[in-house]
């Protein structure tokens, strides 16, 4: 008690110091059951969380400097639900940047952060999955023939409009709002002595919106390598996504594609889908994904259909159930995005995945 008291006081003190500043804390929790109906040939029942949102705590902060100027921090961490640990390499993996904005000018950044694959599709409401099933609903299938570096499946998040894989050592800018029209570029150093080129990554966002109206494009290029015995890679993803608000539905549609330079593996994915609200309360949720790979990951492709029921207890609190069914073509094996132990793939073309959860926001 002594320790929260303690915080609290200290808290005061610097908002006493700077009494145009605030430092919020914040924070998404997620915890619940899955039902997998194959998963390397066998079925599981498991607790699982940071399935519909990521189990997230952090802190954003702004300082007015005058003349319109702020400066502004974010620091986020992820966490399981399940044991407590911290999720990525750092203890603010998630996302840790530094900046200067300002309605005038828009904003620029320093730091690990997201690139505009999630900035103008995925947080202007353009990417369904977000809203219905959460991490299930997201791109992975089987393609793990990608080989994607770093990827736990070769797969996973494969457009990166999960905002599994933030980018480090960048820098951003995010412009403001003009006649409907926002968009940014983002540049992210390697770090390599002697190649400027190197690890390096590029990104950039487009959006429009009009009303109930709202479209965005973007495109990343995050480069790999080389390493000892492995040769340079490049990853690419572009994608075009929309919505429109009709009032009780909310419809969307969405296209992305990733392209693996190193082995020439590509795939290409369409979804559509919206929401219903039935009641203020209740959400019912439906989409449709097809992905479709190249001839490096042997032609495969998949279909993915999601439903999800919300009940809102509140405003922050709700509880859910969902289920995604994936069908596998081509003689592949079926995975689920998100279904992460060591055997996550189906030992068949199909994968079911039903949920019950609790998420709530603070």
């Amino acid at each position: 008690m002594k320790l929260r008291f303690g915080a609290v006081a200290i808290l005061a003190v610097a908002q006493g110091a700077w009494a145009q500043s605030s430092v919020t804390m914040f924070g998404l929790i997620d915890a619940g059951v899955s039902y997998v109906s194959n998963e390397g040939g066998g079925k599981n029942v498991k607790f699982d969380d940071g399935i519909f949102a990521p189990n997230l705590f952090g802190f954003r902060g702004t300082e007015d400097l005058g003349g319109g100027y702020r400066a502004i921090f974010a620091l986020v961490n992820q966490f399981s639900m399940a044991n407590g640990a911290i999720i990525g390499t750092g203890i603010f993996g998630r996302n840790a940047y530094v900046g200067l904005d300002s309605n005038r000018f828009g904003s620029i950044t320093l730091g690990n952060q997201y690139d505009f694959m999630v900035d103008s599709l995925f947080s202007r409401n353009n990417a369904i999955s977000r809203d219905i099933s959460g991490l299930y609903g997201f791109r992975n299938g089987p393609f793990q023939r990608l080989a994607l570096p770093g990827n736990p499946t070769g797969a996973f998040d494969w457009d990166r409009t999960a905002g599994s894989k933030p980018i480090a050592n960048s820098v951003k800018y995010s412009s403001p709002t003009v006649s409907g029209f926002s968009g940014g570029a983002m540049y992210a150093f390697g770090g390599v002595a002697g190649s400027v080129g190197a690890d390096n990554a590029v990104s950039a966002g487009l959006n429009y919106e009009a009303g109930p109206f709202g479209i965005g494009a973007a495109y990343t290029n995050e480069k790999y390598g080389p390493a000892p015995g492995v040769p340079s890679t490049s990853v690419r993803n572009w994608g075009v996504g929309m919505h429109y608000d009709f009032g009780v539905v909310t419809a969307n549609a969405l296209m992305t594609t990733v392209r693996n330079s190193f082995n020439d593996a590509g795939v290409w994915m369409a979804e559509a889908g919206g929401l219903w609200h039935i009641r203020p309360d209740v959400v019912l949720g439906a989409k449709y994904m097809y992905m479709k790979g190249n001839e490096a990951v042997n032609d495969n492709h998949a279909h993915q259909v999601t439903v999800a029921l919300q009940y809102l207890f509140s405003k922050r609190t709700m509880v859910y159930v969902s289920a995604d069914y994936q069908r596998a073509n081509n003689g592949a094996n079926a995975q689920v995005n998100g279904v992460l132990d060591p055997n996550g793939a189906s030992s068949s073309a199909s994968q079911t995945v039903a949920r019950v959860g609790l998420h709530t926001v603070f």
